[in-house]
């Protein structure tokens, strides 16, 4: 039997000032003692210095860390010395992405690898079994999918590279990861498949990057939020409630764990972990 990993996710700060605010955020976080922190990566690796910053950071604390690693605009080289530099810090999980284009980049300047698929078999053949690969799923398909089929043997590709684990693009509907899930067991997929979860605290927020990624907030839903306004603690009190619901319904469906997109706040994850009763040894 497998054991639920509950894990969270940060990004790196652009500034002195933010690494301050995170490193606080990071030990409310800790007390919670989850699986892993993972660490976000820019498109392109516009975050890089501030990713190794983070993790070298975190790795200080001894806190089971994995990176960020988007392949897009990235060498070989480049992504050999980065691996190499992770397993002197005792790394030893990953989540393997394809990444995005930064604005202004071209096809030239793409790297070696264009999809994660490429990546998580470069890693593989590399550095064989010393890191745990996580790849990205998308139980609403991937917002540049041509078709739902697609976008599946997509995610097939990555898992058959050498994946040996999916976190999701966060939903509201669970159905949706149900379906997912079902759908990889009849394609002979078994590895564990972790839903991804976003906190509701900022619904402006929340629908630009929804209409940003394809992740669809239900009319119900959409429709509560903006009859709130400005309010923002009917906000966040409504968005703790359909969340932890959902996080409910996953757990007692079988979700093999939770990961948890924390903005950098960890009050809400904080909050969301004691009322799930989820385990903090």
């Amino acid at each position: 039997m497998i054991t639920p990993l509950y894990s969270v996710e940060l990004f790196p700060p652009k500034t002195a000032e933010g690494m301050a605010k995170l490193k606080l955020e990071i030990s409310q976080l800790n007390t919670l003692n989850p699986a892993y922190f993972s660490v976000t990566y820019g498109a392109g690796g516009s975050t890089r210095e501030g990713t190794l910053d983070t993790v070298n950071w975190l790795r200080e604390l001894n806190i089971d860390t994995a990176p960020h690693l988007a392949c897009i605009g990235s060498t070989r080289e480049q992504v050999r010395e980065l691996l190499t530099h992770y397993q002197t810090l005792g790394i030893k999980r990953l989540v393997a992405l394809r990444g995005d284009m930064p604005s202004g980049m071209g096809a030239g300047e793409r790297g070696n690898f264009h999809y994660a698929n490429e990546l998580v078999q470069f890693v593989r053949t590399e550095f064989s079994d010393a890191f745990s690969i996580e790849v990205a799923a998308y139980p609403e398909y991937h917002p540049q999918s041509s078709n739902p089929a697609r976008d599946f043997e997509n995610f097939k590709r990555k898992v058959d590279a050498g994946a040996d684990g999916a976190i999701t693009q966060y939903f509201y509907n669970a159905d949706a990861y149900f379906a997912f899930v079902t759908n990889c067991q009849r394609s002979g997929i078994n590895i564990p498949i972790i839903p991804g979860i976003m906190p509701i605290t900022n619904y402006t927020q929340l629908a630009r990057f929804s209409d940003t990624c394809g992740a669809e907030i239900p009319r119900w839903i959409r429709r509560q939020l903006e009859g709130f306004g400005d309010d923002v603690e009917s906000i966040r009190a409504f968005g703790h409630e359909v969340v932890l619901n959902l996080c409910q319904q996953l757990i007692a469906g079988g979700a093999p764990g939770l990961h948890f997109y924390t903005m950098n706040q960890s009050a809400p994850i904080v909050r969301l972990w004691t009322e799930l009763h989820l385990p903090t040894k």
